[in-house]
């Protein structure tokens, strides 16, 4: 993949410190492409409002390091990825680059921040990327999108029983929702409907109090695990 020049090296350099110092290994090639990333999302964030989240550590460690870690519970042969109100693009295009052979469909019903996530699959050449500039509601409708998605993503929506009960037709059996959590607090385990089962919270980093809880969909269908 060939990234336009608007990564800066000082950039990539800090994102590589955060990373070793939550101890992920992060390809030295794939630094440049989650520069651009941040660079862009930061630019387009002083004329939009796509992240509360700043340029300095606990920024890049929210928006780049967390996916990352998350990412190596994805099947390294490239389970398709659905993320739900994708915002600035995070976890969805961290998650992307570091398994670029996993199909990616960003969700994002505000317009301009759609705009922005074209642009990003522009700008990093991102392949077998989608952005559905729609509620995520409406995805349940369309009959070529039902259990296609061997994972979805969530992370800045209000996660309770109604919503996963409508995310989770998204999902193929045996595969899982993924939950980006704060640790101390945003307990799902109560609202978790059925065929989905609270599988486990994994620590994501203590910089940011952070988890992901997965939850697998029950019933026949394709086996394995993301990350087994």
């Amino acid at each position: 993949m060939t990234i336009p020049k608007i990564a800066d090296r000082q950039l990539a350099g800090r994102i590589a410190r955060r990373a070793a110092r939550a101890r992920v290994d992060v390809d030295t090639a794939l630094l440049p492409a989650l520069a651009a990333y941040v660079d862009l999302l930061m630019r387009w964030n002083r004329r939009i409002n796509l992240t509360a989240l700043i340029d300095d550590e606990h920024g890049i460690d929210r928006l780049v390091i967390e996916p990352l870690i998350a990412a190596q519970r994805l099947p390294k042969t490239g389970a398709s990825i659905t993320d739900i109100g994708s915002g600035g693009g995070s976890p969805a295009v961290p998650m992307k680059l570091a398994v670029p052979t996993a199909p990616l469909r960003m969700v994002e019903s505000r317009t301009r921040r759609a705009a922005f996530l074209r642009e990003v699959v522009r700008q990093l050449r991102l392949k077998e990327t989608t952005v559905e500039a729609c509620r995520y509601q409406e995805l349940v409708t369309r009959g070529d999108l039902l259990a296609k998605s061997d994972v979805v993503t969530v992370r800045a929506v209000r996660i309770g029983r109604r919503m996963l009960q409508q995310i989770h037709p998204l999902v193929r059996a045996g595969g899982a929702v993924f939950l980006f959590r704060r640790a101390a607090h945003e307990d799902v385990s109560g609202e978790v409907p059925p065929p989905l089962r609270m599988e486990a919270a994994y620590p994501l980093l203590d910089s940011t109090d952070s988890r992901l809880v997965v939850l697998r969909k029950q019933g026949l269908g394709r086996p394995g695990r993301p990350g087994a």
